[in-house]
């Protein structure tokens, strides 16, 4: 029974440990975060985005947008995505194999008419079946293609229909503020010879007041299942990979909006068409690309162009969704393994990546093992009360308290929750999240792992309301 107990007692302080350092990492984080949202602010007052709508320098941006099975949505986000404030816009929406109305929503709204453009296939996608461009906005074409199987086979057919320097990926379900763009291309405008991507934050749609394809008002979400997304979300763009992206190790740009120049895109092959996650996959793919060219470049993050998109409101879409991320991440580490503690790779080998490793796609198997060895320690009467302590307080009450940090660095800087409720709500989810939600969330996560390993990469349909006018989700 004794080595027994120094194995449990081993195993627990190995727990505690992994903790510790997990949330020290994002404390390191959050400072970064403040100190750089600060630093943001004073550059906007001095460089306003408003300057890029008049400016005849701003190039040309072309926003794709995936469509598969969009009908609910498909009519408010693509005119919402028109009515974005920027000089000069080519928006393709690319319909993917829809089996339901979406590209007869499409034609009805926007009165679609075929067109044969000059179409050059660099990144490969499933059959393109025809072109269409609005007479009603000739800025909108619509590529109808086959189902390719994944949202990356989907945007390489928009990809390779572009026509201008920078391209913008979407994804048709979301909404953008009408002034994102112009503030995306913020860091691009101050360096354009070295910055060749940019990510937006996201945040949570559901709960939130539409109106004219815009919000009307931004409110929380009724689902204690969604409101704690919000949390998450505070946490994991505007504190994790703003962080991140000031040691231009930002290993991922959301799919849901993100900016690249569009001849490194195609430089690298487009997006890889079997990746399950692949906005991670790209960025990564563009890290090695520039690095092993020794190339002086910039990979940012932009804390306050917003894109607002729908989240899923049950347990059972959130279980796919979160298992499916958590595929994406070992579909991209595994076969960039090689780019570990190598010199040619920098930061991104010595840091990044193994922080993703061991943090990200290992945290599963450790905490909930860990979790394991608690309850046995506990049942077989062999738990320190002085460890039990400690690791309620490193664990649960100092996460806890970097999740209420991330929401008040938002209430504090953007203010988008005006409602003093919605505010104590946010601050009082941030209590749920670490327990239970978290562990619910490491199941969710190590199915995904297993579902990997034995060939499950099937994309799971989540259920979705889809916008509409009126309070949302």
């Amino acid at each position: 029974m004794r080595g027994l107990a120094e194995l449990l007692d081993a195993a627990n302080r190995s727990l505690f440990v992994y903790y510790l350092l997990s949330n020290l990492a994002y404390l390191a984080a959050l400072i970064i975060a403040f100190k750089t949202t600060a630093a943001h602010q004073h550059r906007l007052q001095s460089t306003r985005p408003d300057w890029i709508g008049d400016s005849p320098l701003a190039p040309p941006i072309t926003i794709l947008a995936p469509a598969h099975n969009e009908e609910k949505s498909i009519r408010i986000a693509v005119r919402s995505l028109l009515e974005l404030e920027y000089p000069e816009i080519e928006l393709i929406v690319i319909n993917d194999g829809s089996r339901d109305r979406t590209m007869e929503e499409l034609r009805d709204e926007f009165q679609l008419r075929p067109v044969r453009p000059v179409y050059v296939q660099v990144a490969p996608s499933a059959r393109v079946r025809g072109f269409y461009r609005s007479t009603v906005d000739p800025r909108l074409v619509v590529v109808d293609k086959d189902a390719g199987g994944s949202k990356a086979d989907a945007v390489n057919a928009g990809l390779n229909a572009a026509t201008s320097p920078y391209v913008c990926i979407v994804d048709s379900d979301s909404l953008l503020e009408r002034d994102a763009l112009r503030r995306i291309m913020v860091p691009v405008m101050a360096d354009p010879a070295r910055v060749v991507g940019v990510g937006g934050i996201i945040r949570v749609l559901n709960g939130s007041e539409l109106q004219g394809g815009q919000i009307r008002r931004v409110r929380l979400p009724r689902k204690g299942i969604e409101i704690v997304q919000v949390v998450e979300y505070l946490r994991a763009f505007l504190i994790g990979r703003e962080a991140w992206a000031q040691g231009n190790m930002l290993m991922i740009i959301s799919g849901a909006f993100g900016l690249f120049r569009t001849d490194l895109v195609r430089a690298v092959g487009g997006y890889r068409s079997k990746s399950i996650g692949e906005d991670f996959d790209l960025v990564a793919r563009l890290h090695r690309h520039l690095l092993e060219k020794k190339a002086d470049y910039k990979i940012q993050f932009v804390p306050d162009p917003v894109c607002w998109t729908e989240v899923p409101g049950d347990l059972r879409s959130l279980a796919r969704q979160r298992g499916r991320w958590h595929k994406g991440l070992l579909d991209v580490l595994l076969p960039n393994k090689d780019m570990l503690f190598r010199r040619r790779y920098g930061r991104v080998g010595f840091l990044a990546l193994p922080y993703l490793w061991i943090f990200e796609l290992f945290a599963p198997v450790i905490e909930l093992g860990g979790l394991l060895t608690i309850a046995v320690a506990a049942f077989l009467g062999m738990l320190s009360e002085h460890f039990l302590v400690q690791f309620l307080l490193y664990g649960y009450v100092f996460a806890t308290m970097i999740s209420i940090g991330s929401v008040l660095q938002e209430e504090l800087t953007y203010k988008r929750y005006n409602d003093w409720q919605d505010v104590a709500k946010l601050l009082s989810v941030c209590f749920l999240e670490h327990f239970p939600y978290r562990q619910l969330h490491m199941y969710w996560r190590l199915k995904g792992l297993w579902e990997y390993m034995r060939g499950d990469l099937s994309w799971k349909p989540l259920k979705r309301q889809g916008m509409q006018e009126g309070p949302a989700g």
